[in-house]
């Protein structure tokens, strides 16, 4: 009788007892342990308390348990009515959390997950919480989100048929329209992803993971993709996902890529493939958001710290390898690792210049650890010579002339021997490689590949060391003559790789008294791997050279003829071949050579053989690569030519017509620079004329079915409608109905393009607003009509994204501040 009263008094108090812990743990959150235990100590004791029913069974009733789990449960109903926000309602949400974390665990230290009191309690609580996702009431189903995903991860071992109630519960919850409830229900359903064996579902029924993938990509709510890319987990099937999120629309959720699912999950970037760790590069550094940026900095910072963490090599060994001890902290060694974490030989070499960029911009410390000994320079690797590159530039940009000197660089003289040195090795791969093509050596692929990857190094190194060139003093005439010579020899040799060329005429013009001497020198290039022996007619009139500078190529003028001496028709097929090899060599060596010239055709006599002999002739060849380089020559020359382009510009609109997809884009090239340069004469005279212009523009941009193509088109006629050049608005009609129709998405240069157009464009003026919102209101019902009509295979800008982006660009406010930044600027130029 006793212990009877007793536990019917431990019943009487527990209510009381429990809405006095429920109480304190609405006021703060410290608290929270020492309740657990107590709650904990009034569930087992009311646990112990049954009754025992006399029927044809003995039956024992569990009065404590179900007396314990009422008033919890009626502790809980008086929270799950109120609204987001609500502090102290939080406080109680993270307590049951933490309170059926704490029975599991103590579930797990004395019962070993057997049935019992808590596994009971816990079932019967999770029960009814899901009987709270169908409620009306969307606080009631979000409270119920909320109070599941805090104890998912704590629900211990549950029975086949509670786990496919949740599982489907959250499932249907993602679907709520409620945006809160669904990111509850992402929080919740990812902790049961670890659980799931992919082999038992049905046929057709999807994964959790791949519920969740979908959701991260598609669903609209700001918040729900965030709480997926949070919780989904790292692994090769969701990386790629996870990493599309580097280019949402929301800041926030691009900045917690890089500070939360790449920096805290990723152990280290070897985890991750050189694609993924470039475009992580490329996305974050190049954000338009500086909070994005800043993130994307400290994860490169911490990739360089992996790197310097890193087992180092046997220090006798490491010297032996690379000849050179480099600086005391390993800075430079390190960074040249950290610099193999990308593809500095192929085109990943920007994204690992910005990564590199970044470390010595946050971190200007490791500048002071900079040091070049000569045998830095024995042996040159493109992770070596990309850092020595990048360290002179940024050096030279900030000013840090001290840093400079103290770095202990070769000078011009001995740096023109690293280059030779750099050059020869580059030519033994080139003749090994031309050896085993002559002798049909039959190398093995394996080989065959070793040998170019080596080619493409060597290559890599080369350009570097150009690039480096630029940066040199050439106050030292010796130097410069040095650099001059294998500079020349190189533009001579005719199997140089193309990628050279412009970085051996960047020397040569920095290193050239004038552009006349550069055009001179070319043409002699030019003329010798034409006819190997130049037919030359001798001027020995005398250049004029300043007295500061030295002609480092002649001290005669002389008249060269690029014409060859054998016609065509007298050669023979091998011959033939071998010219229009040498031609198109020949070709790119003008161009790159036009491309550097500022000066008028006129001042430049030299051109005209060039022009006669080698341009205009290729031009009316079959060949669609010689074609091609001749027309892109023809065109640069009209660019300095003012009679010749207006002469020639009707040639390369039939091009443009004609021509198949890889020569019109060049063409369409030419055409926009034409009209960019000589404005007035194509767009000033004639209204006609320039109507026709423009109806031929439009006419391309529609038909044209070729994405590149079509991006040039888009890209001329924004440079056009922005420098005000055309001002029809059958244009700005056509690029907002380009803008918003199905296939654009696919062409990422042209949605760049557009995408950077219309803002500033609208910001240019108020007047351009107003054509922009009388503009996009038409095109706006279009693209209602488009969007209903598109197969489940296509996709466009939905028209609630063209309502915002209107709503952004005809912001008076954006208008009125472009204004104000003009009126400055021309205060300040004043």
């Amino acid at each position: 009788m006793a212990q009877k009263k007793k536990d019917q008094q431990v019943l009487e108090e527990l209510h009381e007892n429990v809405s006095a812990i429920f109480d304190q743990v609405q006021g703060s959150m410290a608290n929270h342990k020492k309740n657990c235990v107590a709650l904990y100590k009034l569930h087992v004791r009311t646990a112990e308390i049954v009754e025992t029913k006399e029927v044809a069974q003995e039956k024992v009733v569990l009065v404590g348990e179900q007396e314990f789990q009422e008033v919890i449960m009626d502790m809980i109903s008086r929270v799950l009515d109120t609204k987001k926000g609500t502090a102290n309602v939080d406080r109680v949400v993270k307590y049951v959390g933490a309170f059926v974390k704490f029975m599991n665990e103590k579930c797990q230290s004395f019962f070993n997950y057997e049935e019992n009191s808590t596994t009971r309690f816990v079932a019967t609580l999770l029960n009814w919480f899901l009987q709270g996702f169908a409620a009306k009431n969307k606080n009631v189903r979000y409270r119920c989100s909320q109070l599941v995903a805090e104890m998912i991860s704590h629900l211990g071992e549950i029975d086949e048929d509670t786990y496919g109630e949740l599982r489907q519960s959250l499932i249907q919850r993602l679907n709520d329209k409620e945006s809160l409830i669904r990111a509850h229900a992402v929080i919740a359903i990812s902790k049961l992803v670890g659980s799931e064996d992919e082999d038992e579902l049905a046929d057709g029924e999807q994964s959790i993971l791949q519920t969740l993938l979908d959701t991260l990509e598609t669903d609209p709510a700001v918040e729900v993709r965030r709480a997926a890319l949070i919780n989904i987990p790292i692994a090769p099937s969701t990386i790629d996902a996870l990493l599309s999120r580097t280019r949402d629309v929301d800041a926030v959720t691009r900045k917690l890529v890089y500070s939360t699912v790449i920096g805290g999950k990723v152990e280290h970037p070897r985890q991750l493939s050189i694609t993924q760790r470039e475009l992580i590069i490329k996305d974050g550094l190049g954000d338009r958001e500086p909070a994005v940026r800043l993130a994307a900095g400290k994860l490169v910072a911490q990739w360089f710290d992996w790197v310097l963490g890193q087992e180092p090599l046997d220090k006798a060994k490491e010297e032996e390898a690379d000849g050179w001890q480099g600086d005391d902290g390993g800075i430079m060694k390190g960074l040249i690792k950290f610099l193999g974490l990308f593809d500095v030989v192929g085109p990943g070499e920007v994204v690992a210049v910005d990564a590199l960029l970044s470390i010595l911009t946050t971190r200007r410390e490791v500048l002071d650890d900079f040091l070049f000994p000569d045998a830095f320079w024995k042996n040159l690797t493109p992770e070596s010579i990309v850092l020595a590159r990048v360290f002179v530039e940024f050096c030279v940009s900030s000013k840090n002339e001290a840093r400079l000197d103290a770095a202990v660089l070769p000078v011009v003289t001995a740096f023109a021997f690293i280059v030779q040195e750099a050059y020869n090795s580059l030519l033994s791969v080139l003749e090994e490689i031309e050896t085993a093509k002559i002798l049909d050596a039959g190398l093995e692929e394996q080989e065959d590949e070793e040998q170019e990857e080596e080619l493409a190094k060597r290559e890599v190194v080369m350009s570097e060391l150009l690039r480096l060139a630029l940066k040199l003093d050439y106050g030292d005439e010796i130097g410069r003559r040095r650099v001059f010579m294998v500079t020349k020899d190189m533009l001579a040799h005719p199997q140089l790789p193309p990628g050279l060329i412009e970085r051996c005429l960047d020397v040569m013009k920095a290193i050239m008294p004038s552009e006349r001497d550069l055009i001179r020198v070319v043409v002699e290039i030019v003329v010798e791997l034409r006819d190997g022996e130049p037919e030359e007619q001798v001027n020995e009139a005398p250049v004029s050279i300043p007295d500061d500078q030295s002609d480092v190529s002649t001290t005669f003028r002389k008249e060269k003829t690029t014409r060859q001496t054998k016609d065509r028709e007298d050669m023979t097929p091998q011959e033939r071949q071998v010219a229009d090899v040498t031609d198109i060599r020949c070709l790119m060596l003008c161009i790159a050579m036009l491309e550097r010239v500022n000066g008028t055709f006129e001042d430049n006599s030299t051109l005209e053989g060039v022009l006669s002999d080698l341009i205009i002739p290729s031009v009316k060849r079959k060949e669609l690569a010689m074609r091609e380089k001749a027309l892109v020559s023809l065109g640069l020359c009209c660019l300095i030519a003012r009679n010749m382009a207006l002469s020639s510009f009707q040639l390369f609109l039939s091009q443009a017509q004609n021509a198949p997809t890889q020569l019109k884009v060049q063409v369409l090239k030419v055409i926009m620079d034409l009209l960019i340069m000589y404005d007035q004469d194509f767009f000033g005279k004639s209204e006609e004329t320039a109507k026709q212009i423009v109806d031929f523009l439009l006419q391309l941009l529609d038909a044209e079915e070729s994405a590149e193509a079509q991006a040039v088109l888009a890209t001329g006629l924004c440079k056009l409608l922005l420098a005000g050049i055309i001002t029809d608005p059958k244009v700005l009609v056509n690029l907002a109905i380009l803008y918003v129709s199905p296939g654009t998405t696919d062409n990422q240069e042209i949605r760049q393009c557009l995408a950077y157009f219309f803002p500033v464009y609208s910001y240019s003026s108020f007047a351009n607003q107003d054509r922009v919102r009388s503009i996009f209101m038409p095109t706006f019902d279009v693209s209602q009509t488009r969007y209903e009509e598109l197969d489940d295979d296509h996709e466009m800008i939905s028209p609630q994204q063209i309502g915002l982006l209107m709503l952004d660009w005809t912001n008076p406010e954006k208008a009125a501040q472009m204004y104000v930044l003009r009126v400055r600027g021309n205060n300040l130029n004043l």
